[in-house]
Parts: C-alpha cells; structure tokens; sequence
C-alpha cells in the first residue's frame, strides 16, 4: 500500500490562478522530489498534503486515510501521528530551549513523547550537546537538524520537506539531504522534497516537476 498517494489536485485562491497538481503516489523507503520555480504552487501543494489546507478538488490518502473524511482535532492527531514536516521557516519559540522547541510540537497535538525519545532523536542529529541553548544561539545548520528532529519525534509515516537546502552550501545541503534519507529509512517513510534547488535532482531519482499556472 502507497504511504501517500494524490488524485486530481487542484487549489485556487481567493484572488489568484488555479493551481492544478499531477497526481502521484509514494511507497515506504521511497523518496519524491517535486521541482518548480516560484509560483509554480510547490509549498502550497505541500501544506495541501499535510492537511493544513483543504484542496479545491481532488483527494489526498495518507496510509489508506482520506485526508478529507478528517477535520479539526481528528485532522490534527492524524497528522501528529503519520506526517512530520520540515518547514522552509523552523517557526522556533525564540525564548523556549531547543527542547522545549521540540517537544511543544508533540504536547499539542496530544502526543505522548517522552524526554529521553526527544534526546535518542538529537543524539542521532549529532546535536544532543545543544539541548539546553536557545534556538537563535544555533548556527543554520544546526537549526535544520532541530527542525528536522521535531518533525520525525513522532516517527511518521510520511515525511515532507520545503527547501530544507536552499539557504545551504554545497556541504551542509548534502548534510542535510544525507540526514532525510537515513531516517527514512529508519522508519521505513516515504520522504518527499519540495524545492527549487536544482543540485537536488542528481541526488534524487524520482521528479515531479510543477508549471506555472495559465493565466
């Protein structure tokens, strides 16, 4: 069974062109690359995956769950449960610690993650040493991993990432890309890459790539 798999998509805004998405799906220890350039509607597609917005047609399944049977508290422990995202901006508590950054994620949406799977998850980011510093005293690198570590706390199913390189060199995008793929595999996931970042796509072999809408 497909971890995700998606169906005549489309999302139009209020003022604005209609987005329409080629269908796709993705199976467990698969990775997905989905390219475009800006305006092409790549993080909206990903917050339509999520679940944090609502298609204007079509259906997204997540483990054989229709995303569009699910609403409010549901949608929210559903995706707490099955889909970890990294975002493009890491939306760090500026004032809270870099663990109780990520273990704020978990304690809304009514996870039960205990400490020590917090400090398992930097551990193996190698940034365990910084649990204690407050985001903004990380480097950006260092604030990827965090981001990355909250978003795989809860082991999902599914893993989405927008333009987790694009403010990186060279090194630190392979770092980070390398990163990914070890804990999707690790969790036997699905992880699937939004981006624009064109040195991606020699080290991704799958590619959807996104056109900008007709006017």
């Amino acid at each position: 069974m497909a971890i995700i798999q998606t169906s005549n998509l489309t999302y139009t805004f209020s003022k604005g062109p209609n987005l329409i998405f080629p269908s796709f799906q993705a199976e467990e220890n698969s990775e997905l690359l989905i390219l475009g350039n800006s305006g092409t509607g790549k993080t909206t597609l990903l917050h339509l995956l999520a679940g944090l917005r609502k298609p204007t047609s079509g259906e997204i399944e997540v483990n054989g769950v229709k995303l569009s049977s699910l609403s409010g508290a549901s949608l929210d422990r559903f995706r707490g449960k099955n889909i970890g995202v990294v975002f493009q901006t890491s939306h760090f508590v500026q004032s809270l610690s870099v663990m109780d950054n990520i273990l704020l994620a978990p304690y809304f949406s009514n996870n039960k993650v205990s400490k020590s799977d917090a400090e398992k998850m930097l551990d193996r980011l190698n940034i365990l040493s910084k649990k204690n510093k407050k985001t903004s005293t990380l480097s950006v690198g260092e604030q990827q991993r965090v981001a990355i570590a909250r978003a795989l706390l809860n082991n999902p199913s599914l893993i989405l990432a927008d333009e987790p390189t694009s403010a990186l060199d060279d090194e630190n995008a392979r770092e980070v890309l390398n990163l990914l793929r070890e804990q999707t595999h690790a969790l036997k996931a699905a992880l699937l890459i939004v981006t624009h970042d064109n040195r991606l796509k020699d080290e991704v072999k799958q590619h959807i790539e996104l056109t900008a809408p007709k006017l």
